[in-house]
């Protein structure tokens, strides 16, 4: 994978195995200078794809995701060695792709990592520029819907998401069909994420005056619906 990974986890064991076996695949990882200048290591380092421990010193890992997602929607991927749904929960609202829970076995990890670099990197390639849909433009490069003279920016899961849905426009995606295509393994899913995933996108397109134009069919999936 030619990759360039940012890694905020304050034990440096951890990051040291995670460098060890990421470099063995070609991937090139850092960490920040400090962790009071995560955004400054950010900026320079311009990352594919960053992972994010939840405890840190100074702030923790939520604070540096909404950083991040501020500027940018690079694929996130969170760390935590605490057992509390709520920070998986937290995770999504916030914009992270993927959680993993410690102690974790590093190839697990590294499928992950390799699962939701092909999400955000490699299915733009046979997905058209540009795509309307009542009346808005979806744009698969830039990750936006544009309505209205109002634009909104999508992360790669609520992108994802509305991509698959769009390719079958009025007919409902089962939410296990959504998993397959987010997860690739459902062994790794937790099904509340994909309610998060889910509603997060319905908010931000109401954001932009779309509204009630992704429709749940209770207990099957969901639906794109033309007005």
């Amino acid at each position: 994978m030619d990759l360039h990974i940012l890694i905020i986890e304050d034990d440096e064991a951890i990051y040291e195995a995670i460098k060890e076996r990421f470099e063995q695949w070609g991937v090139t990882v850092s960490q920040p200078a400090s962790f009071k200048q995560v955004m400054e290591t950010f900026h320079e380092k311009r990352p594919d794809l960053v992972i994010i421990d939840i405890q840190l010193p100074a702030y923790d890992g939520f604070h540096w995701c909404r950083e991040i997602r501020q500027v940018s929607t690079v694929p996130i991927i969170f760390l935590s060695s605490r057992d509390h749904p709520m920070d998986m929960v937290m995770s999504m609202q916030l914009g992270a792709d993927d959680f993993v829970q410690k102690p974790f076995h590093m190839d697990v990890l590294l499928a992950k990592v390799q699962a939701v670099a092909r999400r955000a990197y490699d299915y733009g390639h046979t997905q058209p520029e540009v795509q309307r849909w009542n009346g808005a433009s979806i744009s698969f490069s830039k990750s936006t819907v544009h309505y209205n003279e109002k634009t909104v920016e999508l992360t790669k899961n609520e992108l994802l998401i509305l991509r698959v849905l769009l390719q079958q426009v009025d007919q409902i995606v089962s939410r296990e069909e959504l998993m397959r295509q987010l997860w690739d393994d459902e062994r790794f899913v937790n099904d509340n994420t994909l309610s998060v995933n889910v509603n997060r996108l319905r908010a931000k397109l109401e954001e932009i005056d779309l509204c009630d134009v992704i429709e749940t069919k209770k207990g099957i999936g969901y639906m794109a619906v033309t007005k």
